[in-house]
């Protein structure tokens, strides 16, 4: 016997997920031919448990944190990884630097994938490392192809955002800047920001849906690596996740319009 609640709760997440942006209750009852009392209930339900964030001054509905980090350890539980090495392993051959892959986790990004280039120090991120997202590049890069008010539900207030220096992002607007320059430019550039002296360049690995599901960067010390270099960095990196977008969906790694 089929469970009404349960059917209705995962037909709920399965739209927001299928949607590029967040959903008013009342098109989320229509799409569905639910009662929007019923609609109302079990979305103030997920809410308590995180996998439904609320955006009061628009009265939409987006996934929460704990729904993508459901979506995040499925793809750190293989598929995405074990394709992720070998493109990680030749953008590190093709630039000489070192590569990462790395998923969204909740606020943070995880790395999943790390391939030092030759004689390289140790860095900060390593397989099963957490770091939020604002400051990294892969961060960036995962925030920026998401929708406009997916990433304002991540970062609702002042509270949402990690202080490890001064100079860090710490605010809405702040980020909001970042990710702009990042569409722009059409690659994520961090320096500085996690570890002094190393930058990072990274670009997103999109979905079927062209949703970011994790992003390829690579890292190198900022004194081997001149501003003219850069682009042709990122032009590699954009390939390689172009070509992890490709392989887990049929889909390029390129901003999406939102």
């Amino acid at each position: 016997m089929g469970v009404p609640a349960a059917d209705h709760t995962l037909r709920i997440l399965s739209l927001l997920a299928q949607s590029r942006m967040p959903m008013p209750a009342s098109m989320i009852a229509a799409e569905l031919g639910l009662p929007r009392s019923t609609v109302y209930h079990l979305l103030a339900t997920m809410q308590e448990h995180g996998y439904v964030m609320h955006l009061a001054e628009e009265k939409r509905y987006g996934l929460g944190i704990a729904a993508v980090e459901l979506s995040s350890a499925y793809a750190r539980h293989e598929p995405l990884a074990r394709v992720g090495r070998l493109v990680v392993a030749k953008l590190v051959e093709r630039t000489g630097t070192s590569g990462h892959l790395a998923v969204p986790h909740g606020r943070d990004v995880l790395y999943v994938v790390e391939t030092r280039a030759s004689r390289w120090m140790d860095l900060v991120s390593d397989v099963d490392v957490r770091l939020p997202m604002q400051i990294t590049a892969s961060g960036r890069a995962i925030l920026a192809a998401l929708p406009r008010a997916q990433v304002r539900a991540l970062f609702p207030n002042a509270q949402a955002f990690v202080h490890r220096h001064p100079d860090e992002i710490s605010s809405y607007s702040a980020l909001r800047e970042v990710l702009q320059q990042t569409r722009a430019r059409g690659y994520s550039l961090e320096q500085g920001s996690v570890t002094p002296g190393l930058a990072s360049v990274a670009a997103p690995v999109l979905d079927h849906r062209a949703w970011p599901v994790a992003a390829v960067a690579v890292t190198f010390a900022e004194d081997d690596v001149t501003e003219d270099r850069i682009p042709a960095l990122a032009e590699a990196v954009r390939d390689a996740a172009a070509r992890l977008s490709r392989s887990i969906h049929g889909r390029g790694g390129s901003y999406p319009s939102a």
